[in-house]
């Protein structure tokens, strides 16, 4: 059996005994009669960035195939408000079949699949977040003859009533085990239900946020996947996040993903790593070292960065994160191994030695290839992010630079790049991301040229993204807010459950 494949934990998967890119309607149905499937959840992400469901019961196969093939209708107005009127606002969604998984919620045997979104002549949605990213990894292709891969970082707050006994010592949370981080097998099982929906996991730690306040227990915990193509790591992004929030209810403990929760503690983001293919081949270095296309593309993300914010950052407390000393990128700049950078080129294993073997004198020397562990991540966005129009944004701003002039985008990552031992935060020398939700609308103004282009970002969802973030009406109210914790306190309870 494919490595790939063996031991994986979704059902439909392991089933089959082939990767989910491979299901077919044929092997839906025969899933559904072999398991005793009883319903079928069609969900998606609207606007909101929360998943919505429609439940279907399973009354005989020929519904079954039904729904399966034609789908069914929804109110477009109702899921994406700023895109759709209702005057004409019906569409059609479609399941993807390769997003299929065993809903380990339900108590009643229920199948889920992510669905697409079509118009009324049967033509992919232009203005659906899913279809603007499958449009921006096509475009990327055609243009540079590589994929677009990425891989996302999920940081997350975990909330309980106090306890005492042995306490964690605030803002020292990171990698920290029990009994002083105490919600470790909760991310364990949130992982393995991750894994059951088909998300490819990295790892999942406990992160440095930690902090009491009213009697409650404030832990951060962070969760990331592996790279793969870049709209199914959208997918798994959506899904781990309804997947949290449902266990978390089931346990009952409140989670959020909210940027920021209150002043002088650590924020969360939602960190994108991503790397370019070919050929089997990772594209991000050469020789041992970042390449040239990797530098070109980290060009085109400095030139685009502070509109990007429009698709990663799209609450007033997303700001709030964005300030200096707290491992929050302020200044469009990157650099090695440097978290004060908006982005980072971490570790790659580029060293050429065999740890292995230095770690453990029982094994033999093998030097296998590591190559395709480099990417670089993109640390501005968090969970307010619509997923697929950030991923889209990236993708975009990557084939930008890659379409530049070879020596003036090799010239812009000269210049922005930051030396090891070199803070990149608050540094005059760059350019400062936006301070707001306003100003971000205002670079996406400038920019949206360039996202259009293509075909990629359809021109009425970038009207509806400006329009939605001038109306926060946010500019200096991270100001103000610093001045003013019940002000801040009331901002963030209207952020808490975002994205």
């Amino acid at each position: 059996m494919d490595k790939t494949v063996e031991m994986s934990a979704n059902d439909l998967v392991a089933f089959f005994g082939k990767p989910a890119s491979e299901l077919t309607k044929a092997d839906i149905i025969s899933f559904v009669r072999e398991k005793g499937i009883r319903m079928i959840d069609f969900m998606y992400p609207a606007e909101d960035g929360r998943v919505k469901t429609l439940s279907f019961m399973i009354n005989n196969l020929a519904y079954l195939e039904t729904i399966l093939t034609d789908g069914e209708r929804v109110d477009g107005s109702s899921l994406f408000p700023s895109f759709v009127e209702a005057e004409s606002s019906d569409l059609y969604v479609l399941p993807r079949f390769r997003t299929a998984f065993v809903n380990p919620f339900s108590e009643i045997p229920t199948l889920c699949m992510l669905c697409s979104f079509f118009d009324k002549d049967g033509q992919p949605f232009a203005c659906s977040p899913e279809q603007t990213l499958h449009r921006a990894a096509a475009a990327f292709t055609a243009s540079t003859g590589m994929t677009y891969e990425a891989m996302g970082e999920l940081e997350y707050y975990v909330i309980t009533e106090d306890d005492e006994m042995f306490p964690a010592v605030d803002q020292r949370g990171y990698h920290e085990s029990g009994p002083f981080a105490k919600l470790g097998e909760f991310r364990k099982k949130c992982m393995a239900f991750i894994a059951q929906t088909g998300g490819q996991i990295k790892y999942g730690h406990s992160e440095v946020g930690n902090f009491t306040a009213e009697g409650k227990v404030y832990e951060q915990n962070e969760i990331e996947f592996l790279p793969c193509p870049v709209e199914t790591a959208a997918d798994q992004l959506v899904l781990a996040k309804w997947v949290i929030r449902n266990l978390a209810y089931e346990y009952g403990l409140d989670v959020t993903f909210a940027p920021k929760i209150t002043a002088g503690k650590a924020g969360s983001g939602m960190h994108i790593h991503m790397r370019m293919m070919k050929d089997g081949h990772n594209c991000m270095t050469a020789d041992g070292k970042l390449s040239a296309e990797a530098r070109r593309a980290i060009a085109g993300m400095m030139e685009l960065a502070p509109s990007i914010t429009a698709f990663g950052n799209k609450t007033p407390v997303s700001y709030f994160r964005l300030v200096p000393h707290q491992e929050a990128p302020t200044s469009v700049c990157w650099g090695d191994c440097n978290r004060s950078v908006l982005v980072r080129v971490p570790l790659g294993w580029t060293s050429d030695k065999d740890m292995c073997v230095q770690a453990n004198s029982l094994e033999k020397e093998a030097k296998g290839d590591t190559t395709l562990k480099q990417t670089v991540e993109m640390r501005s966005p968090d969970a307010s992010a619509d997923v697929y129009q950030l991923m889209a944004g990236l993708c975009v701003a990557c084939r930008y630079g890659l379409e530049m002039d070879k020596d003036k985008a090799l010239g812009i990552a000269a210049d922005k790049y930051v030396g090891l031992g070199e803070s990149g935060s608050d540094n005059d020398k760059f350019e400062q991301l936006p301070d707001c939700c306003v100003a971000s609308a205002d670079w996406l103004t400038r920019h949206r040229a360039i996202y259009e282009a293509e075909g990629v970002f359809s021109p009425r969802m970038i009207d509806g993204i400006i329009s939605k973030l001038r109306a926060c009406d946010d500019a200096n109210l991270r100001e103000a807010a610093e001045k003013d914790a019940e002000l801040m306190q009331k901002l963030v309870r209207g952020s808490f459950y975002c994205g």
